[in-house]
């Protein structure tokens, strides 16, 4: 079976690991362990009856409660099935200009998407000990910049301003904030209020992460409305269903839900990144959101099928990111009872190695 590109793939892992996919507790996807809000289920639940109809196809109900959300005009605002699809024109986008500068080790699914449209791609490798932006401050003219953050799979935060002088270098600037959510309002560095102020610059966001709603699909770009109209003629009609718009509309609203999350990620956090450090052989990246990157004197992979084969836990490898290869996993922070578990795992498979 071949090896998944992305986490959460639990059909590969139980596989291996010979066990239903209900055995497994996994690590390797980087999704909220509080699990969907209930008002999100609520919202799902009350609208059932409207899966008779149509989604409106302007979304305008939606877009107003992500306006608000933003403090933003709601014309800058287009849903799409998940980040993932919004991404796919922002590639297309990316493509028409003569170079694209990379951040790497990237998300694979930005590779995707560039070469479906034949960008030509400049990668620009991360320092992983001293993670600062390795952009040029004179890049080729007529170029794109595609970048994260917070970084996946490292976890660095960059403030807005080592990111706002690039705005000005770049003829066009996608920031992937998939993550940002995980932030407090008083640590967040998300670019959005200056879309208005530069028509070059996009940026995705995700519910699938923050919200744990990856089956329901939904994320939405943030843009001058004259990109967002380019890029709603690209696209299916009717991307977003009606049940994950009432999901959104709720979960965006629920500010128990919100706070809940960042108390919970911010000890939990410390208190793995501090154990994974005691095991023998493990040298975590301290990270601003809610995984871990770890580096390993063994092979992460092995460890990784010794972790599933006899503990039923999955863990991210980095295969899929060529810079880092088979010494580096990474791992969702869970529930402290689950990363407790983790740790015991790991250490009960290194000491027997």
């Amino acid at each position: 079976m071949k090896r998944p590109q992305h986490g959460g793939n639990l059909n590969w892992a139980a596989t291996i690991a010979g066990c239903p996919v209900s055995a497994l507790m996994d690590f390797s996807a980087s999704i909220n362990p509080l699990g969907m809000p209930q008002s999100a289920i609520a919202a799902i639940i009350k609208n059932t009856s409207n899966l008779q109809a149509y989604p409106d196809p302007s979304y305008s109900q939606l877009r107003s409660h992500l306006a608000r959300h933003h403090q933003i005009d709601p014309a800058f605002i287009l849903p799409g099935n998940g980040s993932a699809e919004l991404l796919t024109w922002a590639g297309r986008e990316l493509a028409q200009q003569n170079f694209t500068y990379l951040i790497t080790p990237a998300f694979s699914d930005y590779t995707r998407a560039l070469n479906t449209f034949e960008a030509q791609i400049i990668d620009c490798p991360l320092n992983l000990i001293v993670p600062s932006l390795p952009v040029p401050q004179s890049p080729h003219p007529n170029s794109g910049l595609l970048l994260n953050n917070p970084h996946n799979p490292t976890g660095k935060l960059w403030t807005r301003e080592a990111i706002l002088p690039y705005l000005d270098e770049f003829d066009l600037v996608v920031i992937d904030e998939a993550f940002m959510d995980f932030l407090t309002p008083s640590q967040e560095q998300s670019l959005i209020p200056m879309v208005e102020q530069y028509p070059n610059l996009v940026i995705l966001r995700s519910l699938t992460k923050f919200y744990s709603m990856a089956g329901l699909r939904i994320g939405y770009a943030i843009a001058h409305p004259d990109r967002l109209q380019r890029w709603y003629g690209w696209r299916d009609p009717w991307s977003v269903n009606v049940l994950a718009e009432a999901a959104t509309i709720a979960a965006i609203q629920d500010e128990e839900f919100q706070q809940r999350t960042w108390n919970w990620l911010e000890s939990a956090r410390s208190r793995l990144y501090d154990q994974l450090r005691a095991i023998p052989g493990l040298k975590p990246l301290k990270g601003a959101t809610n995984y871990l990157l770890v580096k390993t004197e063994t092979s992460a992979t092995q460890l990784q099928e010794k972790l599933l084969t006899q503990h039923q836990i999955v863990i991210r490898d980095c295969m899929s990111f060529p810079e880092l290869g088979d010494r580096y996993f990474r791992i969702a922070v869970r529930l402290p009872a689950e990363n407790d578990r983790l740790i015991q795992a790991i250490s009960a498979v290194l000491s027997s190695d």
